[in-house]
């Protein structure tokens, strides 16, 4: 068995070879296939998708990528929607170039922030199964161990993020306070070292959040400023 990755990059490469969940990499195959007629003259990028970004002084975990989004354009939270959300509240908050995300090859760039998901292939109705999460849970333990003696900041979008970080922190030896998740939550955690780290949480920037106003640009805004500020003090 090949030795775990010892840096973002090969981790990055590791991750887009997976091919561990047969359904999950046949559903990504058959919408980079089948395609949706907006984008039919786009190549899919139809395979697991990396995490985006370096020096993580920031850790942002979602869910998984968008069929038609970031299954598409092959970086994380790019192309669809929720993205628009991320990156337009992430540039407000002077922690992205763009307040927009639409291919590789944009010129985006994060300052001090890394983003990645609980499960990097795209599911069927956005919903993994529980074993597909905990195949997947091996690659946060992983980029965990490669961002822990930078990272300050670790932010979950969602209840599942929140779920997958806290436990892959558990794995880890950290210590985590139980606490519930809820846009706003924060919790202290601290390594098997002694380094502290914050986690904050936020609801997912997805359309059933934000087209009811249970998640609000402001609400979002608040959290990433929190975590930047958190994260250069």
């Amino acid at each position: 068995m090949p030795a775990d990755p010892v840096d973002l990059a090969g981790l990055d490469a590791r991750i887009i070879e997976c091919r561990r969940c047969l359904r999950l990499v046949e559903w990504c195959g058959r919408v980079a296939h089948e395609k949706r007629a907006a984008f039919r003259d786009e190549d899919y990028w139809g395979r697991p998708v990396p995490g985006f970004g370096d020096d993580p002084r920031i850790w942002i975990v979602g869910l998984a990528p968008a069929a038609h989004g970031a299954n598409r354009t092959g970086r994380m939270f790019t192309g669809d929607r929720s993205g628009d959300w991320l990156f337009a509240s992430l540039n407000r908050v002077g922690l992205a170039a763009l307040a927009t995300s639409t291919s590789r090859d944009d010129g985006q760039s994060l300052r001090g922030v890394r983003i990645t998901a609980a499960v990097h292939c795209a599911p069927p109705g956005n919903a993994p199964t529980t074993e597909e999460r905990r195949e997947c849970a091996s690659w946060l333990g992983q980029e965990l161990r490669i961002v822990e003696p930078v990272v300050r900041v670790m932010v979950a979008l969602g209840g599942v993020a929140w779920s997958a970080v806290t436990g892959a922190l558990r794995d880890a030896g950290w210590q985590v306070p139980r606490v519930r998740f809820g846009h706003g939550a924060r919790a202290e955690a601290t390594s098997s070292s002694g380094r502290p780290v914050t986690l904050l949480a936020s609801y997912h920037p997805s359309q059933q959040n934000t087209f009811t106003g249970r998640l609000t640009e402001p609400m979002l805004d608040d959290v990433l400023r929190q975590a930047g500020d958190l994260a250069s003090g």
